[in-house]
């Protein structure tokens, strides 16, 4: 196993200004779009913590995509508890060092008509998708911070710009904060080496959107798309890797919209 300072890759010190060789954590990144954009940062040479809700399925997915073992590892966080981002923490800290990359990927979507929407709901998907992004951008930025380097990148979504399309007005108002959490966390964090970003995905041909918005609405969401076709999810890793990337130093507190035109600013 490679040191904390050292690269996964011919044991070259992996400095800030080195693209490669950064240690990654993602959240609910045992399927759907985190594996995607682990398998991205798998590519471009960083380490990853796979991490999920289903430890079981979090070192599936780090065996899947890492055999070896060495350079993705499953493990269990919790995102509705603080204690499970401090415990993620150490234990990557343990294997190769200090965190470079928090990718605040996990989320709970769901559909509900508005007026129907129970508060209790309403408090759930509020603090699983948007306060665990608070927990994360604390715990980690704050790391970050005092190793005076590191790139966050939060997962937003399109219905938290135009109210939603398919989804709840709980999830849509989830994803609104997300993008405001971006920003305040950018604007503390940008003198110290960290950026914060987000990035905001419409409808892709993901398992998750197939099972949340029916078939036959799903096909009017599709000709609603100005470019007609669902997103390619492997395309938000690329995003996710360039946001992440030491040459990114320059952008934060921003949001990059992957909507196929259904929301142009």
């Amino acid at each position: 196993m490679t040191g904390p300072d050292t690269a996964a890759t011919g044991g070259e010190a992996a400095a800030p200004g080195n693209p490669t060789g950064g240690i990654a954590v993602v959240t609910g990144a045992a399927g759907g779009m985190g594996v995607h954009i682990c398998r991205r940062l798998l590519a471009d040479g960083h380490r990853v913590l796979v991490t999920d809700l289903d430890p079981a399925a979090a070192e599936r997915t780090a065996a899947a995509l890492d055999p070896s073992g060495e350079r993705a590892v499953g493990a269990k966080l919790d995102v509705s508890r603080r204690g499970d981002f401090e415990a993620a923490l150490g234990q990557v800290r343990e294997l190769w060092g200090t965190p470079t990359i928090l990718v605040n990927n996990a989320a709970l979507t769901q559909a509900e008509p508005l007026m129907d929407l129970a508060v209790a709901d309403f408090s759930k998907v509020l603090d699983i998708n948007a306060t665990s992004v608070f927990t994360g951008c604390q715990v980690f930025g704050q790391a970050m911070a005092e190793a005076g380097y590191g790139r966050i990148v939060n997962m937003a979504s399109l219905a938290g710009q135009n109210g939603g399309t398919a989804t709840g007005g709980h999830y849509a108002a989830s994803k609104g904060a997300i993008l405001t959490l971006t920003k305040v966390f950018a604007r503390e964090l940008a003198g110290r080496g960290v950026t914060v970003n987000a990035v905001s995905p419409g409808p892709h041909d993901l398992p998750i959107v197939h099972r949340t918005v029916p078939e036959d609405k799903l096909a009017a969401v599709v000709a609603g798309i100005p470019v007609g076709r669902l997103g390619e999810p492997a395309f938000i890793g690329d995003v996710v890797a360039l946001l992440a990337s030491a040459g990114a130093a320059f952008v934060t507190g921003a949001c990059w919209d992957v909507n196929g035109g259904l929301y142009l600013r």
